[in-house]
């Protein structure tokens, strides 16, 4: 239900900034002022909160009434998805970016995001060093990443945050995105700030190892569906491989504390996904591309063979990681130093 922003004009701004809220009193003064002492003043806010139980919908409507430029919309508790959806349908910017309600974003963070944009002619923006060092090997990024031209959502409204999907709802939304353009820029310099708390989602969602179990077919079935009605199998199969490796086999099965039981499932649900319906279609140019440990996983025995190997490669990594920072130390000059520092932990991350 909308409870503000009915008798605000309809003019077109050049950013439309969504933040979904929920029960983040402690923090959503400092994300809303980030936003307002932005370089680039043309946007308006979209505040959408999410059935909060504190007193997150009471500061937002205090903003609302003090900035025209700030909109305010309630609704039921329905998940982060459904609020961004919500906040969407009602954008009117040029551009649209998605911000966590208990981050900030630097002060010339829009005007970077925007003026490459328009500069470039894109539809989308990565934005951030963390993502944008990954720049031929990206598939998918948080919102807090990616500035989206809103006549490209426009285009496609199959592309919307997956209902019921936590977490990879901004995984699947932003891979979508990018299958559906080559028009996408990068920047680096973007400055982005985490706030680290223990109610974040990603920390609490780390443990729940059986959930996430049975969330991960959901997923595969969602992007074959996508894939099927684009007819895009062949022509994206690697940006698909470079998805599967990255979300539910780096992020999940390496990352997460699956028990042997669980590795097991997903290791063979991960193995037929990709035997089914993406090796058909790479090239041998294209298995080159992935990462070795995802290489290896595709033609693995079982998840014990998979993770012996595995345990082995991480130690070697390591092991070149330490070698390369120890010969940097005699480089004379500073900055070439830092320079190469910074590289080598760029091609060592996983470790």
């Amino acid at each position: 239900m909308e409870k503000n922003g009915s008798t605000k004009g309809t003019f077109p701004v050049a950013v439309s900034v969504i933040i979904p809220v929920y029960n983040v009193e402690k923090y959503l003064d400092e994300t809303i002022q980030s936003v307002l002492d932005q370089e680039l003043q043309d946007f308006e806010i979209i505040l959408v909160n999410d059935g909060s139980l504190d007193s997150s919908a009471a500061i937002c409507q205090k903003y609302a009434s003090l900035d025209p430029r700030i909109y305010f919309f309630d609704q039921d508790n329905a998940g982060v998805s459904v609020a961004r959806n919500n906040g969407l349908s009602h954008a009117r910017g040029e551009y649209v970016y998605f911000l966590d309600s208990d981050d900030t974003i630097d002060s010339e963070f829009l005007t970077g995001a925007y003026t490459l944009a328009k500069q470039d002619d894109l539809d989308l923006v990565v934005l951030g060093e963390i993502y944008c060092y990954r720049a031929k090997r990206l598939t998918a990024v948080p919102t807090c990443g990616l500035f989206i031209k809103k006549s490209l959502l426009d285009s496609y409204p199959d592309i919307r945050f997956p209902v019921g999907i936590q977490p990879c709802e901004d995984g699947l939304f932003s891979h979508c995105l990018f299958l559906m353009t080559d028009k996408i820029g990068f920047n680096p310099d973007a400055k982005y700030f985490y706030r680290q708390h223990e109610n974040q989602n990603h920390v609490r969602i780390n443990k729940e190892t059986a959930r996430i179990l049975k969330q991960i077919p959901n997923w595969l079935e969602l992007l074959k569906i996508f894939y099927d009605q684009h007819d895009i199998f062949t022509s994206r199969a690697l940006k698909l491989a470079l998805f599967i490796e990255h979300e539910p086999f780096e992020l999940r099965y390496i990352k997460m504390p699956f028990d042997e039981n669980e590795k097991e499932v997903l290791f063979r649900l991960l193995q037929n996904f990709m035997r089914q319906y993406v090796e058909p279609y790479l090239s041998k140019t294209d298995i080159e591309v992935l990462s070795v440990p995802f290489r290896y996983f595709m033609t693995a025995e079982n998840h014990v063979n998979f993770d012996n190997f595995y345990k082995s490669y991480r130690t070697n990594r390591a092991q070149q990681f330490k070698h390369a920072l120890f010969w940097v130390k005699f480089i004379p000059i500073s900055k070439l130093r830092r320079k190469l520092r910074k590289n080598i932990r760029n091609k060592y991350i996983d470790i």
